[in-house]
């Protein structure tokens, strides 16, 4: 077999009508610039107020910033590729690409296990709330977090782009993804990749499974309260957490895990949209629409901000 060497890949369009690229132009430039505030504001309030400097804002912030990342990773490149109407991708940028897409989907997978942990030790156990979740203790577990997910972007992105890519150099996605740039190879050996693939599941799992033992323990504890106040804000805590974390972990499972097809599928985009772009818009919202600490803090900067004024 002929075997050409891959120097660039075609991303997919989701469609080829000039006006409507521009709309999904100007749509996903909206949603990038929406997450971007969010995250930001959520950085600059956990970074200025003293009332902010507890571990659950401390993981919170670190969250904060890899939504920044992971969004800034894709979504750019497919807002220039609508509005210059091109598809190409270089391979260094792919390879750059695809390293950032799961060292900051594996980082975020334990940031969120460490916050379920977090929520476990505040709830089960507060009288050694400030003795367990030491600053050294955050700090640790935060760059284990990042370690992790460095590791395994490594993992991925060095077994992805061993094997040799022949034929068509079009990927039915609109990133640089695992799944998409497997269809596009053509060597017969997948050693290198499976066992990558095989470490992010157990990874992923053993994390799922971490943070469905604290949300056991944690919600039995809730059931023992008495008044339906103190449930209630337990719940309004834990809940929007469980939230994130099934949808970001669910679909991403879905869409590495399901069998792989020949034929370009809108599921496809859609999984990669929902575990790519959309938890990075929508985590600021869920864990801070209710949180009277950060609206509290939101307000005085505020204020601050007109008295300089």
């Amino acid at each position: 077999m002929n075997q050409t060497l891959t120097m660039e890949f075609m991303l997919v369009r989701f469609t080829e009508n000039q006006m409507l690229l521009r709309l999904q132009a100007g749509l996903f430039s909206l949603i990038y610039l929406v997450s971007m505030l969010e995250n930001l504001i959520i950085i600059f309030l956990t970074v200025l107020d003293q009332h902010l400097h507890t571990p659950m804002y401390f993981f919170l912030r670190h969250l904060s910033f890899l939504d920044l990342c992971l969004i800034s990773t894709t979504v750019p490149k497919f807002i220039f590729n609508c509005i210059t109407f091109t598809e190409s991708i270089s391979y260094v940028e792919c390879v750059l690409q695809l390293f950032l897409v799961v060292l900051t989907a594996g980082s975020e997978t334990g940031i969120l296990t460490v916050m379920s942990y977090d929520r476990y030790v505040a709830i089960c156990r507060p009288l050694h709330y400030e003795a367990v979740m030491s600053k050294r203790t955050s700090v640790q577990l935060m760059a284990v977090s990042w370690f992790n997910g460095g590791s395994l972007g490594i993992l991925y992105s060095t077994g992805t782009f061993s094997l040799n890519f022949c034929g068509s150099n079009k990927i039915h996605q609109f990133f640089c993804d695992v799944p998409a740039l497997l269809k596009l190879t053509c060597s017969q050996e997948y050693a290198t990749i499976t066992v990558s693939v095989a470490i992010g599941v157990c990874y992923a799992f053993s994390c799922l499974v971490c943070i469905a033992v604290s949300y056991v323990y944690i919600f039995s504890t809730v059931l023992k309260i008495r008044t339906r106040v103190n449930q209630s804000k337990a719940f309004a805590t834990c809940l929007p957490h469980l939230v994130v974390v099934s949808a970001f972990l669910l679909t991403g499972a879905v869409a590495y895990l399901k069998p792989p097809s020949n034929s370009p599928s809108l599921l496809d985009l859609l999984l990669s949209v929902f575990y790519s772009v959309v938890p990075p818009t929508l985590n600021p919202v869920i864990y801070c629409l209710k949180n009277k600490d950060i609206k509290s803090a939101l307000v005085k900067s505020c204020g601050m901000f007109k008295a300089v004024e």
